[in-house]
């Protein structure tokens, strides 16, 4: 890859240069020779679908792995240390999908926990106003306590939490900061408010490598964007080089058609009505979406709606609803079990007598659901963890959607998930909602709510509007979301 000096950041000096890094797991290659150099100023956009490398490439960076070939240099870096170090001391920090923080311990606590240096007298009361500074810093308005625990802020407040520690002014400024789908929990303005401070940071001076599947972010804050395929980087271009089309084309999927009508539904729906007492409710074969900003009780009326549905001590045979967690590492995963096994949870009561469980049927099931949502393993047998975060909620996408469950309940399962692959569950879900399934969903992405029939906003806990066919707009769900809060005020 040669260095072109017209390139935004050329000019600056070396954050971090990778050259021919490559990353083995036994057989599996997760990096090839990958040469890339991040500068200070530049905001390199990282893209690529679900086990493409980007977090390999990303844990080589900022040294929680060490490449098994090639080098890894960093600003004023020691060769003597281990690369973890040289990271650490280069200023390079990293907010990942799966977040780090310990549930059990407070907001400050967390901070704490990276900082060093932080004097042991009197440390709580400058741990507090660290971190206050910092969340004021990248989400004001945010309303987060410092001596909350986190194990009882949303995800949202808890992804905030992290990123708000990740550009935190501690034992040393960072230098660079890697974000992997740091907007996956976040609604529109919450997301923008971190898109704006990555803008900033940068124009002072940092780098920040940008990983995400929206590619209206990459395109907002990328000077660079870098495009990953099977643990290759195939392209490195100035974002202005790109556009949504050739970005997606690389990547090795088809571009979806933004002028194709969303193909919202005109089919027939049942009479069978599942409600809640909310006011929440779907006909069968109807997707219901739900929208408004994050944390204003939408995750909790799904919750009322599927506790009221599944049964209460074990599982049924038939049930009547199946769940799709967005917090997958809380509420999805079994983090000790097999990819088989856990796509097959849910299942096992259908193809089950007594106790004995027809293992032949589970494999074919299974089997089948990887090739048709694309998980890409070699092994289905290997730790659900040896998975990336986007093939991890392939898994749970499609452990709900095996089930026979006429009501499928979906809290914002679309994190980290690959363009390409998103338009091909969109498909599924029509698919399955001409069968008669009933699909709630909630969603913090616009183009998700847009693909539903009818959706409710929420506002306060509750229900601000309900929009339906043509009036199911971003203009409309924004004033919603707006709406009651302005006339309390």
């Amino acid at each position: 890859m040669t260095e072109d000096d017209t390139r935004p950041g050329a000019g600056s000096a070396p954050v971090v240069s990778l050259e021919q890094a490559n990353m083995s797991f036994g057989p599996v290659h997760a990096l090839r020779a990958a040469s890339l150099t991040i500068r200070a100023g530049e905001c390199v956009g990282l893209v690529g679908h679900n086990g493409a490398g980007k977090s390999t490439l990303a844990n080589v960076i900022n040294g929680r792995l060490t490449q098994t070939q090639g080098t890894v240099q960093y600003r004023d870096g020691d060769t003597a240390l281990r690369n973890s170090q040289n990271a650490q001391n280069a200023g390079v920090r990293s907010v990942f999908q799966e977040l780090s923080l310990c549930p059990n311990l407070t907001v400050l606590e967390n901070l704490r926990i990276p900082y060093r240096t932080m004097p042991r007298k009197g440390w709580r009361r400058a741990a507090q106003q660290k971190m206050i500074d910092a969340l004021d810093l990248v989400f004001p308005g945010h309303g987060i306590r410092p001596r909350a625990t986190v194990g009882n802020l949303t995800i949202a407040e808890r992804q905030m939490v992290e990123i708000a520690i990740a550009f935190a002014d501690r034992d040393r400024e960072p230098s660079l900061v890697i974000l992997d789908e740091p907007t996956s929990s976040l609604d529109a303005a919450i997301a923008q408010q971190l898109l704006d401070h990555i803008k900033r940071f940068c124009a002072a001076g940092g780098a920040v490598l940008f990983i995400s599947h929206m590619m209206g972010e990459i395109f907002e804050v990328s000077t660079r964007i870098v495009i990953m395929k099977d643990g290759q980087i195939v392209d490195d271009q100035p974002a202005k080089a790109f556009t949504r089309a050739s970005i997606v084309d690389a990547m090795g999927h088809v571009a979806p058609d933004e002028t194709a009508d969303n193909q919202r539904a005109t089919r027939a729906l049942g009479d069978k009505v599942v409600r809640a007492p909310n006011g929440l409710n779907a006909r069968e074969g109807e997707i219901v979406g739900l929208a408004g900003l994050a944390g204003h009780g939408q995750a909790e009326a799904l919750a009322q709606l599927y506790f009221d549905h599944a049964p209460k001590w074990k599982s049924a045979r038939d049930p009547e609803v199946v769940f799709v967690a967005g917090d997958r590492a809380r509420d999805g995963v079994m983090p000790l079990w097999s990819i088989l096994r856990n796509l097959s949870l849910t299942t096992l009561p259908e193809f089950s007598r007594k106790v004995m469980v027809d293992r032949r049927r589970e494999g074919d099931l299974v089997k089948n659901w990887k090739e048709r949502i694309g998980i890409r393993t070699d092994n289905l047998l290997n730790p659900i963890l040896s998975l990336s975060g986007g093939n991890q909620q392939k898994v749970l996408f499609a452990r709900a959607l095996a089930s026979s469950a006429p009501i499928v309940v979906m809290d914002d399962p679309m994190r980290g998930v690959d363009v390409g692959t998103k338009k091909e569950v969109y498909q599924m879900i029509r698919d399955e909602a001409a069968k008669g399934r009933s699909f709630l969903w909630y969603s913090t992405e616009t183009d998700e709510i847009l693909e539903c029939d009818r959706v409710f906003v929420f506002r306060a806990g509750e229900i601000a509007a309900e929009l339906t066919g043509d009036e199911i707009t971003e203009e409309n769900i924004l004033h919603a979301s707006f709406e009651m809060q302005e006339a309390a005020e």
